[in-house]
């Protein structure tokens, strides 16, 4: 299965499409369905595919890039990167990760659902693609 199959650019949604697809990137890969050295289409595959604009998809492989989640190699493609991080940046990790967990949380319970409800969604989301 495809790792973006089941994503598409919501165009009702008012989150800008290049903070959508880089979304999209970082979800296919927090979920599994996108690993380390994997490939990523090119910015026109991706582009047609997502019927965005091929800049969006270049502002976006570049942005993530920069981050150390992508990596270019010169005449082979876009890859997932590996990720190594120094004791401090996993303390700021976790602390981010639980400042996540906690929103997360929070924003369940605001619409009325509970953990119980999110993990087989979340399951399902991280199995699908495997």
């Amino acid at each position: 299965m495809s790792p973006w199959q089941g994503f598409a650019i919501d165009q009702a949604d008012r989150t800008p499409v290049y903070a959508q697809v880089e979304r999209g990137i970082r979800s296919a890969i927090a979920a599994g369905r996108l690993a380390v050295g994997d490939q990523l289409p090119t910015v026109r595959q991706l582009a047609v595919e997502m019927r965005v604009n091929a800049n969006t998809i270049a502002k976006v492989y570049a942005f993530l890039e920069r981050a150390g989640v992508l990596e270019t190699r010169r005449g082979v493609g876009t890859f997932v990167a590996a990720r190594t991080h120094t004791p401090r940046e996993d303390v700021l990790r976790r602390s981010e990760l639980n400042r996540l967990v906690d929103r997360f949380l929070a924003d369940l319970s605001h619409h009325g659902f509970r953990v119980e409800d999110a993990v087989p969604e979340i399951e399902r989301r991280r199995t699908e693609g495997a």
